[in-house]
């Protein structure tokens, strides 16, 4: 912690309602589906929730790797590995959106600096 927030305090209590055991398939290529089941305190699989599953990949950019992530519509392992190159595309496709904007916004505070003589 940094100085000033010796009074803040980080919660660190798992929430025992909300627990999902991870399964993860890949193919080594384009990318990964992670399978969360959901499971009881104890382990034991709870069947009255849905799993979920989260479909990851990376691109390689100048700056290095981008990671991508997004979550799939599916029930079972072959429906989301069927979802995955359109959610993959789409997750894509926000982010690099999302750095347009963020280029556009840099773009405008350089803008902003421009010195004008005889103004101050």
């Amino acid at each position: 912690m940094t100085e000033g927030n010796e009074n803040e305090t980080i919660d660190f209590t798992v929430d025992q309602d909300n627990l999902y055991r991870e399964e993860s398939y890949t193919d080594m290529k384009a990318g990964a589906v992670r399978r969360l089941v959901p499971v009881y305190p104890d382990g034991s699989e709870d069947r009255s929730r849905t799993p979920v599953f989260v479909g990851t990949t990376q691109i390689l950019t100048p700056q290095g790797p981008l990671p991508i992530q997004a979550a799939l519509q599916a029930n079972t392992l072959k429906e989301a590995l069927a979802a995955f190159p359109y959610s993959m595309q789409a997750a894509l496709q926000q982010v690099l959106e999302e750095l347009e904007q963020m280029q556009a916004q840099t773009q405008e505070k350089e803008d902003s600096r421009i010195i004008i003589p005889g103004r101050e």
